[in-house]
């Protein structure tokens, strides 16, 4: 990799903070941490989501497994791993519950017996109008502006991505 380009460092975290935080050390105080902000707020996105979802007769890691596969289906597990963020330990107990529900089928692949595919079937399908519904009224409840949430969305993704590419340069992975 060049020079050009190589990622710049950034200062140290304790650099960048007013001296009286350091001081108090106000950064170790709860409120004060981002990853419990984004904790947090998780926890309540998947409260608000829990009624309907419940409804739905699925639970959230369902859901999102199913946003993907509603995209494309099928696809392998290692796909949808890739798509969820999720590892095969976590993955598979996942998969196995939603098929024996009805909502997917798990197969081998016939051209490479080492690929699982996973599909929809016409129950997990149905359920994608359900979600349509769910998430129009979600959007009309929402504390913030639609463009809001969307510049939001955006940004934890770029924050994400930025994770992503720190976590490969302490690893040596990437």
């Amino acid at each position: 990799m060049t020079q050009a380009l190589k990622p710049q460092r950034r200062k140290p975290v304790a650099e960048q903070m007013p001296a009286k935080s350091l001081e108090n050390h106000e950064y170790l105080k709860l409120d004060k941490q981002l990853c419990f902000a984004l904790y947090s707020a998780l926890n309540r996105v998947t409260r608000l989501y829990r009624p309907e979802l419940t409804a739905m007769g699925i639970t959230y890691p369902q859901y999102i497994a199913l946003l993907s596969l509603w995209e494309k289906s099928p696809q392998t597990v290692g796909e949808l791993g890739i798509a969820l963020d999720l590892d095969s330990g976590t993955l598979t107990p996942l998969l196995k519950r939603m098929e024996r529900q009805g909502l997917i089928t798990r197969q081998r692949d016939t051209k490479d017996q080492r690929r699982v595919l996973i599909a929809l079937t016409s129950e997990g399908k149905a359920l994608r109008a359900r979600a349509i519904e769910m998430v129009e009224a979600m959007a009309c409840n929402a504390v913030l502006p639609v463009p809001e949430l969307i510049e939001l969305r955006d940004r934890i993704q770029k924050f994400t991505a930025t994770l992503d590419t720190a976590a490969n340069d302490v690893t040596g992975h990437g």
